[in-house]
């Protein structure tokens, strides 16, 4: 009925009104503290998850894997996936890197099989694109066809997003769901997060490599350049010696190629002689014991000779060398368990002039660099090996010039005795003597000249007085039994390099007097006659070489000289006091 309400009901519902809107307030207040609740919620787990795999990014720092496994098995957990994976490059594919989740049936499938970069894939559209790929539905999108995977993985929905570095792909995060149920913006968006981080570890990672290769690098370089530096300052030290400087390459080489055994020949055209060895006490005993051998009785130089540029043999037992029954092979892997070999050999421009041979007991390769360092050290020994030629041919040029200059001087000397004492033969004789044994690195020496019918020592060196004077009252024949006798008998030059170990020598009384062991007899020969004999000796066995020889038969030339001048002073002087007592006589008539 028309009957206004109450001032009072109209309180009433004013009351109500103000009620509904507190109830209204209170519901919204609620709700937004709800929903506050939850994304705090939700950022508290996302920030928990990413201090974790920040955590474990910065704790494995430079283990990759660690790194990946985390952030794909907690991309998987923030974003409610079934499955997840990370792609990877690797040898210039992409292939799947980690797994979580994944049937075995699945990783199986793809685990050999490159992501190409094409739309047939999720993964693959993301590295061709470079950019996030959602399919709510694999099965209903007409350009998926790793329909094989999908089958043997089960899942539906797919989200890739690309791991981006200066906009090139250096992978893929996959996260799969088995239901048809996309993923949201927020999970895309912490999805995006945690490939920016995943780049990151993968860079630290990269980065962390790069500098250990390159500290690595360095490192070689430096071990390399001081074993260098070491063989150099050995070269320097031992001029000419060629064992330490050998001994340390071979150090330096097992030591920086991880070598068991080592050891340097040299080869002489025919043979093989072993300069340095190192290693077991019984491979180095051993291959000393084997002495110089030709290539043919060694495992590789055969090898060499024929013209390869190096023998590398990983593993000795599947050569043919071994297989073929080969001793030295058999004896190499059979009694000294070698397996790996090396041999670089010394060349001089076409000429071999050794190896350098190294070992290992595991069967494993020697690398490139370790090769190459090898053939530096083999370049190295080369130059060695010609300086030491240089350096002895030079002291042996050097030596010979001295000795040469020493004999001039000598023979000068006495020329000089000879032409300033024409008429004193015995003076000249003595100094011949003694000049003789001097050069000669004689002990003793004589001159032998003739008397009457018979031989006698007119001058010696290096005799006692009691010797001396004895010596020359014994009358010397031509006789097989002494090098006086001897040199008469032939005429030329006699050289006993032992008179002990002559069965024709019998001069043995005064062989023990005066206590020589070998003699060298050069004739004083006048028109083909001698007339005396120029008599060496030593007390040890020790034969004169070929300069000293021919210095003796040089002295021996002069002492014919002198000789002959004081016999044609003599007759001269003879046939002088002649005329004059002729004259004499007819100016008394």
């Amino acid at each position: 009925k028309a009957e206004p309400f109450t001032q009072k009901q109209m309180e009433l519902v004013t009351t109500f009104a103000d009620q509904a809107v507190i109830a209204i307030e209170n519901t919204r207040l609620l709700s937004e503290l709800r929903q506050r609740t939850d994304d705090l919620s939700e950022a508290l787990e996302q920030q928990t998850v990413t201090a974790d795999v920040l955590k474990v990014i910065s704790r494995s720092a430079f283990d990759l894997q660690i790194v990946l496994d985390t952030l794909t098995e907690s991309a998987a957990k923030l974003c409610e996936a079934d499955m997840a994976g990370i792609v990877r490059p690797k040898d210039g594919e992409h292939y799947w890197a980690t797994s979580h989740n994944f049937p075995l049936a699945f990783m199986d499938y793809v685990k050999t099989r490159p992501i190409l970069r094409d739309r047939g894939s999720v993964a693959g559209r993301a590295l061709l694109e470079r950019r996030v790929v959602h399919i709510a539905d694999v099965v209903a999108d007409p350009d998926f066809t790793f329909s094989e995977a999908q089958k043997r993985g089960g899942y539906r929905t797919v989200l890739a997003i690309p791991l981006l570095r200066e906009g090139n792909p250096i992978g893929v995060i996959v996260l799969t769901r088995t239901a048809v149920r996309p993923f949201t913006d927020k999970q895309i968006e912490v999805l995006t997060t945690f490939a920016d981080q995943a780049v990151i570890a993968i860079e630290n990672v990269r980065l962390f490599d790069e500098v250990q290769a390159r500290t690595a690098e360095l490192s070689e370089s430096l071990d390399q350049q001081t074993a260098t530096a070491e063989i150099l300052q050995t070269i320097n030290e031992s001029p000419g010696d060629l064992t330490p400087v050998f001994d340390t390459m071979v150090e330096s080489a097992m030591r920086l190629c991880q070598a068991d055994y080592g050891h340097v020949y040299s080869y002489d055209g025919k043979l093989l002689h072993l300069v340095a060895a190192h290693g077991d006490p019984g491979y180095v005993n051993w291959i000393k014991d084997s002495g110089p051998r030709t290539p043919e009785r060694s495992l590789t130089f055969t090898r060499i000779l024929e013209g390869e540029p190096l023998v590398h043999l990983a593993d000795i037992s599947k050569d043919v060398s071994y297989r073929t029954g080969n001793q030295r092979a058999k004896t190499i892997v059979d009694q000294f368990g070698i397996h790996t070999l090396l041999t670089v050999p010394l060349r001089k421009e076409e000429t071999l002039l050794g190896g350098f041979v190294l070992y290992r007991l595991e069967a494993k390769s020697f690398s490139d660099k370790q090769i190459s360092l090898v053939q530096n050290f083999a370049a190295q020994a080369v130059i060695a090996m010609e300086n030491a030629r240089l350096l002895n041919e030079l002291r042996q040029r050097t030596s010979d010039l001295s000795e040469s200059l020493q004999q001039q001087t000598a023979t000068a000397d006495v020329l000089k005795v000879i032409s300033r004492s024409t008429f004193d033969l015995q003076l000249v004789l003595e100094t011949l003597t003694e000049s003789a044994a001097s050069l000669c690195e004689a002990d003793m020496a004589a001159i032998i000249r003739q008397k009457d019918d018979a031989y006698y020592w007119a001058a010696s060196y290096g005799l006692t007085p009691e010797v001396g004077d004895a010596l020359k009252t014994v009358r010397l024949g031509r006789e097989r039994g002494s090098t006086v006798g001897r040199v008469l008998i032939e005429g030329k030059t006699i050289h006993i390099p032992d008179t002990l170990a002559d069965p024709d020598y019998t001069y043995l009384d005064e062989q023990k007097k005066v206590g020589f062991r070998t003699t060298l007899g050069v004739p004083l020969l006048r028109e083909g006659t001698p007339i005396g004999i120029a008599l060496l000796m030593r007390k040890t066995v020790r034969p004169f070489n070929e300069n000293q020889i021919d210095l003796v038969e040089t002295f021996a030339d002069q002492a014919v000289i002198a000789i002959e001048n004081v016999r044609l002073f003599d007759e001269v002087q003879a046939r002088t006091a002649e005329l004059a007592y002729a004259l004499q006589q007819q100016t008394a008539t």
